[in-house]
């Protein structure tokens, strides 16, 4: 390492995730020529699944931002370049990137090293041309008899003999120069032609060294005078200016938005999850009365002091007492290895609808945590999400998922899976409605739970019994103590 590799640090682009390949940039804390210190956090960035602050590990100048805010950069990618010791005068910091060589001069010597790189192969050598004009070289003559030939060709009759004299460029008296007899044309000249029809042996060439331009193959395709005028009343003139096309009227209307960061990764999460767990959704509607009186009285208890107790937490703590008693739904699907995961514990995933885009932080050992507990993790989890705080951590290992559409006033929905896990349940909005109680219709509070869950795993009885536990504790919430 040279001295001035030493004084001038490189700060790459870290895996901030779980095998995480790229993160976008979302804003500098601070800019060149600003003193940072080991530890100080430079810049944030979001990744695939959240956004991360990263802190600097030296101390000195900031001597160069990379990349501005808004740009996606590679995982392994300097992001910042820091001059670890400004004292010592100016020197040179270490280049951004290699230059691109510069192509070889133009009759310079080898074939190859005169061209330059393109996406496919080498591209053109920039001596292509005058290599063209030295094969058309052969005396004039010979030029002219060809010339010669190819018109006698066109006109039907033997070829006549060589003209002594050249032909003048100005009165062309043929078609174009042939080599190897193919007309000399570019690649893009060739399609027009064949686009419009046109034999480019029937076409007289203007371009240098006898090439074929487009504007020959254009006057090629135009039609030929008539002997007679025509009145120009005849002819319906084009109009002035053209009308848009429909595209282009739409697409003054829309607006296009980068599809990257979190909802890039939700859209390949949802994608891949739909299309490779076989979904089922189950629905069961219930008097969740008994459970919304619990929540009233749960707020003045004491040891729920300090705690946010919200119908969502009655409904995460049902779903985990269902999830003891069939402890079979908690599992996962290893393909590769044609093989399923029961797990002894429940990492509960709460989907949470951030500006950032939907993501799904989870409790880990849910199950194990008492009503209190539950309600602070549940508490501590939203507040994190609407920060933007939450970490790849947090979002990691779930293996089912609550969704409270019922917020939004949904009555329910069909959710789709976070891959990886084997069920979802769907809370939806509570409303009051007319319910047989006690073989009377009265008004009571009710609701509508979808449970969505992967058929490799979960079958039908077990989604079944599942779901209706979950509502049977909600109907009557005593049975979190008789059935936990």
């Amino acid at each position: 390492m040279t001295a001035t590799d030493q004084r001038f640090r490189e700060f790459k682009m870290p895996d901030v995730g779980e095998g995480l390949t790229e993160a976008e940039i979302l804003k500098w804390f601070v800019a060149e020529g600003d003193t940072v210190a080991d530890g100080q956090v430079v810049c944030e960035v979001e990744t695939a699944k959240a956004a991360v602050e990263l802190p600097i590990p030296y101390d000195g100048v900031v001597h160069q931002l990379r990349f501005g805010e808004g740009t996606t950069v590679d995982v392994g990618t300097v992001i910042i370049a820091v001059d670890t010791d400004p004292g010592a005068g100016p020197a040179e910091a270490p280049a951004a990137a290699p230059e691109p060589a510069e192509p070889a001069a133009e009759g310079g010597e080898g074939g190859e090293e005169g061209r330059k790189a393109v996406l496919v192969g080498y591209g053109a050598a920039p001596s292509s041309t005058k290599r063209r004009a030295r094969k058309a070289q052969p005396n004039t003559a010979a030029v002219n008899g060809a010339q010669a030939a190819v018109q006698a060709e066109l006109n039907g009759h033997a070829a006549p003999e060589p003209a002594p004299e050249p032909v003048s460029r100005e009165t062309p008296a043929a078609a174009e120069p042939v080599t190897d007899g193919r007309p000399l044309a570019k690649p893009p000249v060739r399609k027009l032609a064949k686009d419009l029809g046109i034999d480019l042996a029937t076409v007289v060439p203007s371009g240098p060294d006898g090439i074929i331009t487009r504007e020959d193959v254009h006057a090629a395709a135009a039609p030929a005078p008539t002997p007679t005028s025509a009145p120009e009343f005849d002819v319906a003139p084009a109009p002035a200016v053209p009308a848009p096309a429909p595209e282009t009227v739409a697409a003054a209307r829309e607006t296009r938005v980068p599809v990257k960061g979190v909802r890039k990764a939700t859209a390949q999460a949802m994608v891949q999850s739909a299309f490779t767990a076989p979904h089922v959704t189950e629905f069961i509607t219930v008097d969740v009365t008994r459970t919304m009186k619990l929540v009233q009285e749960l707020k003045q208890d004491p040891d729920m002091a300090g705690v946010r107790v919200n119908p969502l937490l009655l409904v995460a703590k049902a779903f985990l007492v269902a999830i003891k008693r069939h402890p079979e739904v908690n599992a996962s699907w290893d393909e590769e290895n044609q093989e399923i995961v029961q797990k002894d514990y429940v990492n509960l995933g709460i989907a949470a609808a951030t500006p950032r885009g939907l993501i799904v932080p989870n409790i880990k050992d849910a199950g194990a945590k008492t009503l209190p507990q539950l309600a602070e993790s549940l508490g501590e989890l939203v507040a994190t999400a609407r920060e933007g705080k939450t970490s790849p951590a947090d979002m990691a290992g779930g293996t089912v998922t609550i969704t409270n559409v019922g917020v939004f006033g949904v009555d329910t929905g069909t959710p789709i899976l976070n891959p990886g896990e084997s069920a979802i349940l769907a809370f939806g909005a509570v409303k009051e409605q007319p319910w047989v109680h006690k073989g009377k219709v009265k008004p009571r509070q009710v609701t509508t739970l979808a449970l969505s869950f992967d058929h490799r795993l979960v079958d039908g009885e077990l989604g079944s019994k599942v779901l209706a536990d979950t509502a049977a504790i909600l109907e009557r919430p005593k049975r979190l103590i008789t059935w936990a």
